[in-house]
């Protein structure tokens, strides 16, 4: 029987998990307690069939994920907070919001518009080769965005939610083997998955080092910032045809080469997690599947 794709995230203290018409948060508070959101989500492909084209599928599905990514944020953010006395005061969602789109604004700063610049500066050094401009720019934003993984892994409350991210995945593959989901059949499972978000931002920077070739180095600084923030869809809808590619073809030796580079840097954003952290993704994978049915379609990020 054709099997259900998952996925998911971590979240404070928890994990989302996300089937293909649901999605559930579970939540270990304070007190020991599990605490669970859930909803049934509705693809955006039946209504709107062009989603389901190459290309578009993926920057529709970034764009979904973000959005069901803040929502699972701010849900993990409050109930991580609660203690015996009663729940502390809420973070709005309208203040989630700010703060994840500070963040995201942040990142293309830091990744994509500060690479540029630097790699303007070095004009002088590495001349006018346009080819040579990119491959430049490219390894410069790979090296920055290695730079804040090994950064932030080093702090004590991301290093748990990246043990959080060990334990959805290690809940995944589980989950894809057919086993039953205990915490004695998940701890036995890698923590490194080929279809994790981490690999598909990795992806996301070696694509955009070719399309970002196609754009002429002698445009002014202005336009060739701007044309990295427009064409940022695109980098993605190619990003994710290739990771559902690489996923259909896992065997092949040569996309095994291919997806090592993701699977090592996935050694800096998950961690080895507890019983009790693969508690709560096993709940989180349990209440989006009693959602979902038998629903199925082929989104395959992790």
């Amino acid at each position: 029987m054709e099997k259900i794709n998952v996925g998911g995230q971590a979240v404070l203290e928890g994990v989302m998990m996300r089937a293909p018409r649901s999605m559930a948060v579970a939540v270990r508070r304070p007190t020991g307690e599990i605490v669970v959101k859930k909803d049934e989500v509705v693809p955006l492909s039946e209504r709107y069939p062009v989603v389901k084209l190459p290309i578009v599928r993926g920057a529709v599905a970034l764009f979904t994920s973000l959005i069901i990514g803040i929502k699972a944020l701010n849900f993990s953010a409050n109930e991580a907070m609660v203690e015996e006395e009663g729940k502390q005061e809420e973070i709005s969602s309208w203040a989630m919001a700010g703060t994840m789109a500070f963040a995201f604004g942040a990142g293309i700063l830091l990744f994509f518009i500060l690479p540029l610049y630097l790699t303007k500066l070095l004009i002088p050094i590495i001349g006018d080769s346009n080819i040579v401009f990119n491959l430049v720019d490219g390894l410069i934003r790979v090296t920055v965005f290695l730079l804040y993984i090994w950064s932030i892994a080093r702090m004590n409350d991301i290093k748990r939610v990246f043990q959080y991210h060990g334990a959805e995945h290690k809940t995944i593959f589980a989950f894809e083997a057919g086993e039953e989901l205990t915490v004695e059949n998940v701890r036995k499972y890698s923590r490194l998955h080929p279809r994790c978000g981490t690999s598909f931002l990795l992806i996301v920077m070696v694509v955009s080092i070719l399309v970002f070739s196609l754009i002429p180095k002698a445009l002014p600084f202005i336009m060739k910032a701007g044309s990295r923030v427009v064409l940022l869809p695109l980098i993605a809808g190619i990003s994710y045809e290739f990771l559902r590619w690489s996923a259909r073809n896992d065997s092949n030796p040569l996309v095994k080469a291919i997806i090592t580079p993701g699977l090592a840097l996935q050694r800096l954003t998950t961690g080895e997690p507890d019983d009790d952290q693969m508690e709560v993704a096993i709940r989180s994978m349990q209440e989006a599947l009693a959602i979902n049915g038998d629903y199925k379609d082929d989104r395959i990020v992790v």
